[in-house]
């Protein structure tokens, strides 16, 4: 009886198993971490004029405690967007995605990093999406959606808008190809 199951489920032992981190994973477009910093720095810029103007303007003769807190306040919101900005500089670039057979996989984050990995025959739909500037530079988000999931699973920020046509249009016809042979 226990060679029956044992020839039903083997056993899988750890010198089987596949490394994730070996999968070749493939960049983001490059004007998706270029656009991030232009945008980073025109937050950070126009934070700074903001907390310039409070500091040296003469038209209105503020309370000093007025004054302190808006000056402090601007320069927390500067300090913020400059950080945000350098460190979308250098995580933007560690984003990656791999489409192997039957799974789609994608890599994020600089400190604490992601790997998502999701079975073509899991994914119930995707969507490409495109704001306004995204549609300026060409560039879409790939969303994931998983079967019993309200919301997606992951996204592929940052893909020339044909490669995400490209990506969707594989991902849709192999998974029907996957699950009705």
């Amino acid at each position: 009886m226990t060679d029956i199951v044992s020839e039903i489920n083997p056993q899988v032992f750890d010198a089987n198993l596949p490394d994730i981190y070996e999968i070749e994973m493939q960049p983001l477009d490059p004007s998706y971490a270029a656009t991030n910093f232009k945008i980073g720095s025109a937050l950070t810029i126009f934070s700074a004029l903001i907390l310039t103007f409070v500091r040296l303007q003469p038209w209105f003769d503020w309370y000093v405690d007025l004054h302190i807190g808006l000056t402090i306040g601007a320069s927390v919101l500067t300090a913020i967007c400059l950080l945000f900005t350098l460190y979308k500089k250098i995580a933007d670039p560690l984003k990656s995605y791999a489409l192997r057979e039957y799974d789609l996989s994608f890599q994020s984050g600089w400190i604490f990093r992601k790997k998502v990995t999701q079975p073509i025959t899991r994914i119930q739909h995707i969507e490409l999406k495109r704001g306004p500037i995204d549609r300026k530079i060409g560039l879409a988000t790939l969303q994931v959606f998983s079967a019993g999931g309200a919301l997606h699973t992951f996204e592929i920020p940052g893909l020339a808008l044909s490669k995400a046509q490209k990506l969707r249009q594989y991902i849709l016809q192999h998974k029907d190809t996957i699950t009705h042979g």
